[in-house]
């Protein structure tokens, strides 16, 4: 016989069935043999002690666990010397041996050895006539032990002494000493009581022997049966058993199966199993059924609703002996949860929303509005899709969802126009994202749906040139001057184009211009095709067009050090571009604009040391106010101005020193106001742009200019319809400021610079007009005073006066 398969052990080594060959056997039989007869016994154990298998090579003989050789058929050996091999084979140690049998034909013998010969020829070939019907016992027996449970006897008992003997399981094998034969009267008893589930039965071996050694008989493979006793209650065999079901399933749906085991004997009451339910929490109208043979669990309510009961918990049970009340039984737990179906339609917590949005703000949130739906949380059958029904057909909104709180989130995705429409109003919808299954009994419902109004919020926007695009012809060699048409834009919040300035930027064609105001396009040099950017017969132009709210400004905030600062600017237009550009300003606090140049004064306060520019200053100042005076009271004293002069008119004319009265609102197109500067402290910005914007803090007064303008008289000086002032003495400060100062500031500088034409650091101060009440009165020749007492201060003047009291006095 070839070695079994090898077998792979710690993944290299190969071992495989060694094969021993134990010693060889020689039997002497009689040429003719029958069927089952006993050729001889071979010591099996002392070739191999732990045979598991046992098999001959030749099928015509067959060997027991205690070495007999037997045939099984009828054989001749036909004076033949006949072999074959008996393989005993250890599994777990991976040991294969054999022992070599040899029958040899007997030698003839003498009469009285034929006698004895044919003595033992009928004995052995006697066929087997002991065979009792399998032992029962019944398990877990109380005794008395030890107790006979079966007799085996030989016919051949009847003639010859015969002593029996047993082995194999429950004998000589584990479990050891459980039974035992008695050898004289073949009598098997038990010794203990046996549990049938670790022990169904025991196959023993009997044998029947004369005292000489022969065996008559073929030893006897007896079985004894332990009979089960329902020692063994029933078991689930899981601890929990859970299951889920749709809810609204239908009633038969099944739901899940139980199962239980019992180790008793199979096919016997003792397994025949039984379930019920036993109790159902919560404690309501049963919804389940259990099916008593098989265990399936089915839907008994039509309504299963997870809304209002998530899950059920069930006690179950099992008993044996096919459900009788005496069986033995075992309890067990099922958890069915009630799967989530989309059977809630969501709806708005809201039926109405406002919001507010700036025109023209693209991709910004404006809105979240929120759903109650009673489904599971985080399942498509509770997740929110919402949609925009009605009121978005530019396609300007768009709504979508938040999956972490299942709000809908409007967003403005295209620019709003406010001039086009004040208000939107959108109608907005909601679904799941599984689809909708209708509940038994229930209607269908309809879709939930909210308006929201939509605000739109007025922003000043730059003015927009209709068309965006002009095209203009000329003809070439036209005159200087010669008008070519008109470019002009429009306010989007006013509709016209009222108080648009237009200008054309550096560094393009510099052959047309345009009027600020009108946008009237005019050249300024001949037209020549030949040079130039005309040699392509056409030049194209870009026009800048700039409302009164088109000025960006600067203000200082908190305290920060004066000094020279570049801070970046971000511009952005209406479609959402955006430009950065750095702008330089000087922050300081100097009186004069044009000593700007970020030291740090000393602004009140202190000890002040005048130089000798400053007394020359002082002392110009004070011989100019003198020519001034001196030209006013002439000009009164000759007629040609007859104006009475009040207590205000002193205010509008000449300049009361150390006033705190703010100064009156500038006007003027060309004077562009700052906002807050007084209030913050108003310390002088100046950047470094085409307009030079400054904010000087003086001492006791606010000066505002913008450097630029066109030179001016008082008497030019327009009101708001573009008319000179002709009312006598009703000049306001400003216009006397913005007549006198310039001329005055600029005799100063004149007569303040040293011999290096530097400035001195001291000059002229300006002063405001202080407020009524002041003791002495108005200065003023022309004030309204008629009596010659009324002027009896100017008898305490110092003498270099008197002679300018003496001109101002009425004659």
């Amino acid at each position: 016989m070839a070695p079994a398969a090898p077998r792979l052990v710690l993944g290299l080594l190969v071992l495989s069935l060694c094969c021993e060959a134990c010693k060889k056997v020689i039997f002497h039989v009689p040429s003719e043999l029958e069927a089952d007869t006993l050729v001889g016994r071979v010591d099996l154990k002392e070739c191999l002690q732990s045979a598991e298998f046992i098999s001959t090579t030749d099928g015509n003989f067959k060997i027991l666990e205690d070495g007999s050789v037997y045939t099984t058929s009828a054989l001749s050996l036909s004076a033949e010397k006949k072999t074959f091999t008996i393989l005993l084979k250890d599994i777990q140690e991976q040991v294969e041996k054999k022992i070599y049998v040899s029958l040899v034909e007997e030698e003839k013998k003498t009469q009285t050895q034929k006698t004895r010969h044919a003595r033992d020829t009928v004995l052995k070939r006697t066929k087997r006539r002991w065979g009792p019907i399998p032992s029962v016992m019944i398990e877990n027996s109380l005794g008395p032990f030890p107790l006979q449970i079966q007799q085996v006897q030989s016919d051949t008992a009847q003639n010859y002494t015969i002593y029996y003997s047993a082995s194999g399981p429950g004998i000589d094998q584990d479990p050891k000493g459980l039974f035992y034969i008695e050898r004289e009267t073949g009598n098997i008893f038990a010794t203990r009581a046996v549990d049938r589930e670790q022990y169904p039965s025991f196959q023993i071996i009997c044998f029947a022997t004369t005292p000489d050694g022969y065996s008559p008989e073929v030893p006897l493979v007896h079985t004894i049966r332990i009979e089960d006793d329902n020692d063994n209650a029933p078991y689930f065999t899981q601890d929990l058993f859970e299951f889920c079901v749709p809810e609204n399933s239908k009633p038969g749906v099944v739901v899940g199966q139980v199962t239980a085991e019992d180790r008793d004997e199979p096919y016997t009451l003792h397994t025949t199993l039984k379930y019920r339910i036993v109790s159902q929490n919560p404690p309501i109208t049963p919804a389940f059924s259990l099916h008593g043979d098989t265990g399936v669990i089915s839907v008994l309510l039509p309504q299963l609703d997870r809304e209002l009961v998530p899950s059920y918990t069930l006690l179950v049970e099992v008993r044996d002996m096919a459900g009788q009340p005496f069986g033995l039984c075992t309890t067990g737990t099922v958890v069915v949860k009630i799967e989530d179906t989309n059977d809630n339609a969501p709806s708005f917590k809201q039926i109405q929303y406002e919001t507010r949005v700036e025109e023209n703000r693209v991709n910004v949130e404006v809105l979240r509005v929120s759903v109650v739906d009673l489904d599971e949380p985080g399942s498509p059958g509770s997740g929110a899709v919402y949609e925009i029904i009605r009121g978005n057909d530019d396609q300007a909104f768009e709504i979508t969802t938040d999956k972490n709180t299942n709000e809908g989130i409007l967003c403005v995705v295209k620019g709003l126009d406010y001039e086009s429409a004040k208000q939107r109003v959108l109608v907005i919808g909601v679904n799941n994202e599984a689809p909708y299954l209708l509940a038994p009994h229930s209607q269908q419902l309809s879709q939930s749906t909210c308006s929201v109004t939509v605000h739109v919020l007025d922003v000043d926007e730059g003015p927009v040139f209709k068309p965006c695009l002009l095209r203009l012809d000329v003809k070439e060699c036209e005159d200087i001057g010669t008008a070519i048409g008109r470019y002009v834009a429009e306010d989007p919040e006013t509709g016209n184009s009222e108080g648009i300035r237009y200008r054309i930027p550096p560094g393009q064609c510099n052959w047309i211009n345009i009027d600020d105001k009108s946008g009237e396009v005019r050249t300024v040099k001949v037209l020549d095709r030949d040079i130039g950017e005309m040699r392509r017969g056409q030049c194209n132009i870009t026009v800048l067009a700039i409302d009164r709210n088109n000025c960006a400004y600067l203000s200082p905030k908190g305290d920060i050090p004066f000094g020279i600062y570049d801070i970046p600017v971000s511009v952005m237009d209406n479609g959402g571009k955006v430009g950065e550009s750095t702008v330089r300003v000087n922050f300081c606090d100097c009186v004069t604009p044009t000593e700007c140049d970020g030291r740090s004064r000393q602004l009140s306060g202190g000890n002040v040391t005048l130089g000798l520019w400053a007394i020359l200053a002082m002392i110009l100042g004070s011989l100019l106010l003198l020519l001034i005076l001196i030209t006013i009271c002439g000009c009164c004293g000759r007629g040609v101005m007859h104006r009475q002069v009040t207590d205000d008119c002193a205010n509008h004319n000449l300049i009361i020193s150390n006033t705190e009265a703010p100064g009156e609102e500038v006007m003027d197109q060309n004077i562009i106001p700052l906002q807050n500067t007084c209030d913050q402290g108003g310390y002088g910005v100046k950047t470094g742009d085409q307009q030079t914007f400054e904010v000087v803090k003086g001492r006791g007064h606010t000066l505002e200019s913008v450097k630029g303008g066109g030179h001016q008289t008082l008497g030019s000086v327009k009101e708001g319809g573009g008319q000179t002032m002709m009312d006598t003495c009703r000049y306001s400060y400003s216009e006397w400021h913005n007549f006198t100062h310039p001329r005055l500031g600029e005799k100063v500088h004149l007569c303040r610079q040293d011999e290096e034409q530097k400035h001195s650091e001291d000059y002229l101060l300006s002063y405001n007009y202080e407020g009524k009440g002041s003791l002495a009165g108005s200065v003023g020749c022309c004030s309204d005073q008629h009596e010659e007492e009324a002027l009896d201060f100017l008898d305490q003047l110092e003498p270099k006066f008197r002679t300018l009291a003496e001109t101002c006095i009425k004659r």
